[in-house]
């Protein structure tokens, strides 16, 4: 992997956490939404380090896969993105339902939407131009 090709995916990763945490800090902070999860019988808090390390995990599990595809086929940008969307849909149905009220489901869609939209609109097109994989 080139130089250039790690620093746009880097880039990448960390402006889907910096949004995340941006949109995070304005919903939570600045209009008061309570991002609560329930699981199982018990609530808990959502907090800035747990939408870090999810946004952060999602990032660095899109970005091996995408690495995994390209070597192993002329068409890794296609089967990518493929994935990525199925698992972003499966992310908005499953992620957010277990937020405590409507403001908190709402901001765990917004949340799972731009951090997968920014991964799938960016990382595969971090690849410089002219590479066939």
């Amino acid at each position: 992997m080139t130089n250039n090709l790690l620093v746009n995916r880097a880039a990448v990763t960390a402006s889907a956490i910096v949004v995340a945490v941006v949109e995070f800090a304005l919903l939570h902070s600045v209009a008061g939404v309570d991002v609560a999860v329930t699981s199982g019988s018990s609530t808990r808090q959502v907090t800035v380090a747990a939408v870090v390390v999810a946004a952060a995990v999602a990032a660095l599990a899109g970005w091996a896969l995408l690495a995994a595809l390209e070597r192993a086929t002329n068409r890794s940008r296609v089967w990518w993105t493929s994935i990525a969307v199925a698992v972003l849909l499966l992310s908005l149905v499953v992620g957010p339902t277990g937020g405590v009220g409507a403001a908190a489901k709402a901001t765990l869609a917004l949340l799972h939407l731009s951090v997968g939209l920014i991964l799938i609109l960016g990382l595969p097109r971090s690849r410089p131009a002219g590479a066939n994989r």
